[in-house]
């Protein structure tokens, strides 16, 4: 019997076949991108609480790794199609719900006295209202979704050619379905819906400017990303394919087969 693991078959039902299989440089990328994309997504929440101010306008310090997510589903959608790309916006959204169902449970444990972080000061750095908490899971899912849509119908539309076109249009519209409807939701509707008197929703001048300041940051992000995106599509499509555990012909069914222009 030869000693020699069969190739890599992710997408076999076969236990046997999925214990015993070598790993791709393609499942290996693929991992790796959805680990970044989940990671940045975790960190906007962590960390949405700050504020900073840049040229006059208060910004969230959650728009730092944010960006990161649209970057991260355009080289998934160029490099394995638009199917995997949606299914790795789905889990990052189950994984933002189990991180802030912890966060909340963790919250509600008494702290021990000689705890060296307090409860207040949990509660400063955790405790986001459910109204932001709402916004930014709507918002997100939405501007996902949409992002990948139009990432590949531009695709579609360029013949596959034209990278840029399609990494700045998709992003550039999503991110401002994203800032609006967050913005809106966590700050505008749910002031008036969830009977706290200590909130009051934003007047629409205070809407405008937020709304304005948040995209146009989103946006020098994006418009800086175009090279990070090319650059990265060369390397992961020249390493993934120079695999020498990869099989030496790939079906259309093959799993973790990377698309082509």
């Amino acid at each position: 019997m030869s000693d020699t693991p069969p190739p890599s078959d992710f997408s076999s039902a076969d236990p046997d076949v999925l214990r015993n299989s070598t790993t791709t440089r393609a499942e290996v990328a693929f991992l790796m991108l959805a680990g970044v994309f989940i990671g940045a997504l975790v960190m906007t929440n962590a960390i949405a609480g700050k504020f900073f101010v840049l040229f006059g306008q208060e910004l969230s310090a959650g728009i730092i790794a944010y960006p990161v997510t649209f970057l991260v589903t355009d080289l998934i959608s160029e490099l394995f199609g638009r199917k995997r790309a949606s299914t790795v916006v789905g889990v990052g959204f189950v994984v933002s719900v189990f991180v802030t169902l912890v966060v909340w449970i963790a919250a509600q444990a008494p702290v021990y006295d000689a705890s060296p972080v307090s409860q207040e000061a949990f509660d400063m750095v955790f405790g986001l209202m459910p109204g932001i908490v709402l916004g930014s899971m709507i918002a997100y899912l939405t501007a996902q979704y949409i992002d990948v849509q139009i990432y590949e119908g531009l695709r579609t539309l360029t013949d596959g050619k034209y990278m840029w076109i399609r990494n700045n249009g998709s992003t550039f519209f999503s991110q401002l379905v994203d800032t609006t409807m967050v913005v809106t939701i966590a700050l505008v509707w749910w002031p008036q819906i969830d009977g706290n008197p200590q909130t009051e929703a934003l007047a629409w001048s205070t809407w405008q400017g937020i709304v304005f300041g948040q995209y146009v940051f989103k946006l020098g992000i994006a418009a800086l990303d175009t090279p990070v995106l090319y650059a990265c599509v060369y390397a992961l499509r020249r390493w993934i394919s120079n695999d020498p555990e990869a099989p030496t012909s790939a079906s259309p069914e093959s799993d973790m087969a990377p698309a082509h222009t």
